[in-house]
């Protein structure tokens, strides 16, 4: 049996950009007001080379330890490569976050957020920090139930004096997309809250008619992934 052929990297981001400013356009936005988070979780630094040869800038990784195997030397000689965060942050993995991430999108609870604050006192960053709702209120899944994220986000705040970038969620597998990412944006709207994380592979469409301004694309980019990636949908 044949190997698979490799995914032509740049011909699929090509093909997701074009989707994305058609899916701006259809709801009266910018597709320049929208970024491209690339998911390159499990894929190796080669095929972030061919994406980065293609003109991708931002990247997201799920975890911290992969993304310091894989991104250091890249960012060395990409000092315009922006680094997300976009899986579950353990507190005892904090101060290797705040390194080397341009932004955290999973701030989800009191002492994980008490954690980052003193790190980015510490270390004089300041990434963008993004609430990870879990809309779904999944009990496997990360993330603060709606009914808190008002009080949490207010807390990070005025407690804390973080300042909140944006809002993240991962919808359930079989729910409607739409359900959530309305909801999320009404959290948003409510805070003040500018930037809103949401959209994969298979919705990202539907989630930037929803007021998107980051989507999260792995799979439509770099093809599937070489290993399972547990907590929820696929990007």
């Amino acid at each position: 049996m044949s190997a698979e052929p490799p995914p032509d990297i740049a011909g699929n981001l090509a093909a997701v950009r074009r989707r994305i400013a058609e899916a701006a356009g259809a709801a009266g936005r910018a597709a320049a007001d929208v970024t491209l988070v690339a998911v390159s979780k499990t894929h190796d630094s080669a095929a972030i080379a061919h994406a980065l040869a293609a003109g991708q800038r931002v990247f997201g990784e799920n975890r911290v330890q992969e993304a310091q195997t894989k991104y250091p030397e890249l960012k060395a000689r990409h000092r315009d490569l922006a680094l997300h965060l976009i899986g579950p942050l353990q507190t005892n993995k904090v101060k290797d976050a705040v390194a080397l991430f341009d932004a955290i999108e999973t701030l989800d609870r009191q002492r994980l957020a008490e954690a980052v604050a003193r790190e980015l006192e510490r270390q004089e960053r300041r990434p963008a920090l993004f609430v990870q709702v879990n809309t779904g209120e999944e009990p496997q899944k990360a993330g603060v139930p709606p009914g808190e994220a008002d009080a949490f986000i207010e807390d990070c705040r005025t407690r804390l004096g973080l300042g909140i970038a944006g809002l993240m969620c991962i919808p359930p597998v079989d729910d409607e997309p739409s359900l959530h990412f309305a909801l999320l944006r009404e959290i948003a709207r409510r805070q003040g809250i500018a930037a809103l994380s949401m959209g994969m592979s298979g919705d990202f469409a539907l989630a930037i008619r929803f007021g998107a301004t980051h989507v999260r694309v792995g799979t439509a980019i770099f093809g599937p992934r070489p290993a399972a990636v547990p907590n929820g949908r696929g990007a």
